[in-house]
């Protein structure tokens, strides 16, 4: 097919230069019957345009820069039958209700159509199919209208999901990312479950952390906002969204069905959070270890003006602050869960287990749920608390619960989760020191707590004797150790010929001599 550019040369060298078709020909070397028709075609051209004075400028430079162009608008697809047409029009009926009954996801694509057609026996090509589809859709499209919002006026939140690596376990993890439309500022929490309470705790989070309130927020239908929908349009919000909603004094607006670009600040803010912190770093020793890097990645990034702009997320905050609600003070957030202490000091939350002194066994307690902590109360009094977990069938004991029965029982120590779940200095303290003493080990432990001392003391005090007495560790000396009073002198020896080791040893008698009164 000639080009362009040719074309051109032969309509300036017949036109202009006067030159013959043979001529042309030559130079050119093409045949003559091509060059005739080129001249024909520009000559039909000229009296193609309906215009008196034949073409304007405009339309001879089109011509010579893009060649003869064909209308195709009004031709009709030939390929497309009566019957192949009713089946697609089929198709695309059972996706529009597919769409509208929630099953966005399953409607057929176009090649699955085309696929259709072809085991039906129809023949025609899958550009066809597209072509087809795309004209029936064409009515369809629908426009856009372009919001301005007010300072303090509305807020965005969704939900995102991230695959994160914390200590080598590959975990998913959920997102809560809240958008200002109008300043553009961003802020994403992490958590382990998208339920209620990661719900409301992200909200008592981010209120908090900005100092005020949006007058209104938008939420798309997902399960912790809408409790159901009554009817096409009409939802009911859930008793999470309402508490929320009487605590701060702020409204709410649900998306409609299917229809991301009502909240489009936020939708782009999930991507663009996930991009640009965990794209970069996605290993972590510590779930809270991934907490802090993703709130100082999102704080960089919102002192960064966006691209064409030159005021930053946080400058336009500083200005919006001004205009909101103001800030009523953090809301409590649990759920609460009465429980009976079964025969192993435990209560089950969820399908995990974990450990309550066992004084308590047969009582019942109430037990606060938060998101990552759990309080373990009778009446008002807290008993104690865990960090909550969201794996399944888990046991979670503190050896301190148990004491009071080993005490009683001290050799069921040795094979107790208990002790396996202790910290590890204190398993290999028992090991080295009290296998073949356990009540010992119990005692001290037991001496420890009702005196309130923490296991920094108590392991400091261990490594002291370890040192004074050669590696020799005995219950009643550590308890001893313990207590003394911090302000205990301790005799230093003299000498005039200084002998370390003489010097050391009346250290240790003196101390000795202190701790056994």
């Amino acid at each position: 097919m000639l080009d362009v550019e040719t074309t051109h040369q032969i309509i300036f060298m017949h036109f202009v230069e006067g030159l013959s078709v043979r001529k042309i020909a030559q130079k050119l070397k093409i045949h003559r019957k091509t060059v005739t028709s080129r001249i024909e075609q520009y000559n039909r051209f000229k009296k193609g345009t309906g215009a008196v004075n034949g073409p304007s400028v405009a339309e001879i430079g089109t011509y010579l820069t893009r060649g003869k162009t064909y209308d195709s608008s009004g031709r009709e697809a030939r390929k497309i039958t009566p019957k192949i047409a009713e089946v697609i029009d089929k198709c695309l009926t059972e996706n529009e209700e597919k769409r509208l009954d929630g099953r966005r996801k399953q409607r057929l694509r176009k090649i699955d159509i085309h696929e259709i057609l072809i085991t039906a026996g129809h023949q025609i090509s899958y550009s066809s199919v597209c072509k087809y589809i795309a004209r029936k859709e064409m009515h369809a499209r629908e426009a856009f209208i372009k919001q301005g919002y007010q300072p303090g006026d509305t807020c965005e939140f969704d939900w995102g999901e991230v695959i994160l690596y914390i200590a080598g376990n590959r975990r998913r993890y959920y997102l809560a990312v809240f958008t200002s439309a109008y300043s553009g500022y961003r802020y994403a929490i992490l958590f382990e479950r998208q339920n209620s309470l990661a719900f409301r705790e992200s909200h008592i989070v981010f209120f908090s952390h900005v100092g005020g309130v949006w007058r209104q927020m938008t939420y798309d239908n997902m399960r912790v906002a809408v409790a159901k929908f009554v009817g096409k349009t009409e939802k009911v919000p859930t008793d999470a969204l309402l508490q929320l909603s009487r605590y701060y004094m702020l409204q709410w607006r649900f998306c409609n069905t299917a229809r991301g670009n009502e909240k489009g600040h936020v939708e782009r803010s999930i991507e663009y959070v996930r991009r640009k912190v965990f794209a970069f770093k996605d290993e972590f020793e510590t779930f809270d270890e991934a907490q802090q890097y993703l709130e100082v990645r999102v704080l960089e990034l919102n002192r960064k003006p966006p691209k064409g702009a030159k005021v930053s997320p946080c400058d336009q905050l500083r200005e919006e602050k001004r205009r909101l609600l103001p800030h009523p003070g953090e809301m409590e957030c649990f759920d609460v869960e009465l429980a009976t202490v079964d025969n192993l000091s435990t209560v089950c939350i969820g399908t995990n287990r974990y450990s309550v002194p066992d004084h308590l066994v047969g009582k019942r307690v109430s037990v606060k749920c938060y998101s990552s902590l759990l309080k373990i109360a009778v009446g008002n009094n807290v008993v104690c608390t865990h960090t909550r977990s969201y794996e399944k069938t888990q046991w979670f004991l503190n050896l301190n619960h148990y004491l009071v029965t080993l005490s009683r029982k001290p050799g069921a120590v040795r094979d107790s989760i208990a002790l396996k779940q202790a910290p590890g200095w204190i398993q290999k303290l028992y090991k080295r020191y009290f296998m073949d003493a356990p009540r010992e080990f119990i005692e001290v432990l037991n001496y420890c707590k009702e005196n309130d001392i923490d296991h920094a003391r108590l392991k400091a005090t261990v490594d002291r004797l370890k040192r004074m007495q050669g590696g020799h560790v005995e219950g009643d000396h550590i308890r001893a150790l313990l207590g003394n009073q911090p302000e205990t002198p301790v005799i230093r020896v003299k000498s005039h010929r200084p002998n370390a080791i003489a010097a050391q040893a009346m250290e240790n008698i003196a101390e000795l001599t202190s701790m056994m009164g």
